[in-house]
């Protein structure tokens, strides 16, 4: 029984797994894709054929269930996400912080508002525009009237005082 099953498997797999990998290809135009389909494929085929139920169009049975599995892929979150290394997995942060990170991160920035409170009028506006108002350069010079390299210049030389104060007070990264 089992030699009769890999007979007519290895048949059809000689006459029709062109055709299949054809149809997979036409779908995803990468070969590597259209071979894991035309393998899927035919691992159904061999199934079929261990129930004993006779297929009446073997080719077409065949290229239905590839077109089939090339529209599952493309469904697929597997297809969709694909898969990361272990470095990057290791980098995603979890949805909430743990109590302690909010801790720091809060004790961080309280630190940094008063250290931007010492700083220069002209340094605290530019900065605040960008920053907290999520200002462009180009509404920055608007709103304090000068030309747009003027503002680049100034947060340039604000950010750079700031951060000799935030080295001055230990502060050597922001959480």
């Amino acid at each position: 029984m089992q030699s009769a099953i890999r007979e007519r498997f290895e048949q059809h797999y000689a006459l029709y797994k062109g055709k299949v990998w054809a149809v997979a290809y036409a779908r995803w135009l990468d070969g590597d894709t259209a071979m894991d389909i035309v393998q899927e494929t035919f691992l159904r085929l061999w199934k079929q054929l261990e129930t004993g139920e006779e297929l009446q169009n073997p080719r077409a049975w065949l290229l239905r269930v590839a077109r089939n599995l090339a529209e599952d892929f493309a469904k697929s979150a597997f297809r969709r996400n694909g898969t990361q290394s272990p470095e990057t997995l290791g980098a995603v942060l979890a949805r909430g912080d743990g109590p302690l990170d909010g801790l720091e991160r809060g004790e961080a920035f309280e630190q940094i508002r008063k250290l931007v409170e010492d700083l220069p009028q002209a340094d605290r506006e530019v900065l605040t525009m960008k920053y907290a108002l999520d200002y462009e350069a180009t509404d920055i010079a608007e709103s304090l009237g000068i030309a747009v390299s003027a503002v680049h210049m100034r947060l340039s030389r604000a950010r750079q005082r700031l951060a000799e104060q935030l080295s001055a007070h230990g502060v050597t990264t922001i959480p």
